[in-house]
């Protein structure tokens, strides 16, 4: 498939950093941790965003399709992601939004509007069959030439695209590799790639994964694991513990998380090291996948960035 079917220059990939950052307990331990900025790469197609989303959009270009069509709740990174990459690309969107139409959109909301998205409210019983074939059948009858892009991203070809992100690390330089689990499709686009030998670890963000590892298909020699416990009472959950660690977090880093994905997978790097979890002499890598437009759902004053 031929990303070059896309303008170019969509995100600038140019942008993305590894930056060092410095914790006492893993110094101890003569072990590092850096972190792969996929958030300086756009402000809005932010993070892994756009990589599980370029062959979904390459491939609605190559098939001659006008729409692209998504679902995400009502601060979803994902769905403002959508919006701008296919205004970029050419494409008209539409994006089915979970629970009832409000009465004040949020700022994610009128962003996606603003990209010339067209926004449909479903009900939180609709909106749980989003992965119904008849179901979403019937929402596409009045849309056609439309490429449907799963909630988050996931799916076979936004796994194809968060396997790309091995491009920007090393073969070699790092013994883990961690990141944030929300549909999972970042974790098990990494694990794809048989050839890496890095050690895995995923942080959910969400309560329900259980042992939801062990039910994947990981090729050998790849070990991945889900570490469960750090998602603050669940999905888009959050305390004052949390907003304190990533005020912490910033002032000692300089690096800005959210309270969705990344402040939680920050939380769970900084406790992990402190319990001694990784052998002596790790070389770790955290993926900041972006994001921080959700952090506009909290009060005014709760973080320093």
């Amino acid at each position: 498939m031929a990303i070059h079917l896309l303008p170019e220059n969509m995100v600038d990939l140019s942008a993305i950093t590894t930056d060092e950052v410095y914790l006492p307990s893993l110094q101890q331990q003569q072990s590092t941790v850096h972190v792969l900025r996929l958030d300086k790469m756009d402000a809005i197609i932010s993070g892994n965003k756009w990589f599980k989303l370029q062959y979904y959009l390459a491939e609605a270009k190559r098939s001659g399709k006008k729409n692209i069509v998504s679902f995400g709740g009502p601060y979803s990174n994902h769905l403002v992601a959508v919006a701008c990459a296919a205004a970029r690309a050419g494409f008209s969107s539409k994006g089915f939004v979970r629970g009832e139409a409000p009465a004040v959109k949020s700022p994610t909301l009128r962003d996606a509007e603003s990209f010339g998205m067209q926004l449909h409210f479903l009900s939180r019983a609709s909106y749980n069959q989003k992965n119904d074939p008849t179901f979403i059948d019937e929402l596409l009858k009045e849309y056609p030439e439309t490429c449907l892009v799963p909630e988050g991203g996931a799916g076979d070809l936004g796994k194809r695209g968060a396997a790309d992100i091995w491009n920007w690390i090393p073969p070699g330089a790092f013994t883990h590799v961690l990141c944030a689990v929300g549909t999972g499709t970042l974790l098990l686009g990494l694990a794809s790639v048989p050839t890496r030998t890095e050690t895995l670890i995923g942080i959910p963000v969400l309560k329900g994964f259980g042992n939801w590892i062990n039910e994947q298909v990981i090729p050998r020699p790849i070990a991945a694991a889900v570490i469960d416990g750090y998602h603050f009472g669940g999905y888009a959950k959050k305390n004052t513990a949390l907003l304190a660690f990533m005020n912490e977090w910033y002032r000692a880093t300089g690096i800005p998380t959210d309270f969705v994905y990344t402040g939680k997978l920050f939380f769970a790097l900084q406790d992990l090291a402190q319990k001694a979890y990784f052998p002596e002499k790790s070389r770790l890598l955290v993926i900041h996948s972006g994001g921080l437009q959700g952090n506009r759902s909290l009060g005014a004053n709760s973080l320093v960035f």
